[in-house]
């Protein structure tokens, strides 16, 4: 039923484990950082697509002028 790389009973020992190296009064700051980071590493994967998407329009606009410019004479 759980076959694959996280079964349940790994996920319980990486648990422990962290608990055992940050302790219970650091597990909130952990985690609180964590979030951060991933809050930021979305933020800039976004704003990359959304460049790459910008990129694309302009690429499009410009190879689209020409052939109109062509067809028009």
């Amino acid at each position: 039923m759980f076959s694959g790389a996280f079964q349940p009973m790994h996920i319980l020992l990486i648990l422990i484990i962290v608990l055992i190296i940050f302790g219970p009064g650091k597990l909130p700051d952990a985690g609180k950082a964590l979030g951060k980071s991933i809050r930021e590493f979305r933020r800039a994967t976004s704003a990359t697509f959304a460049d790459e998407q910008e990129e694309a329009k302009v690429l499009q606009s410009s190879q689209s002028s020409p052939a109109q410019t062509q067809e028009s004479k």
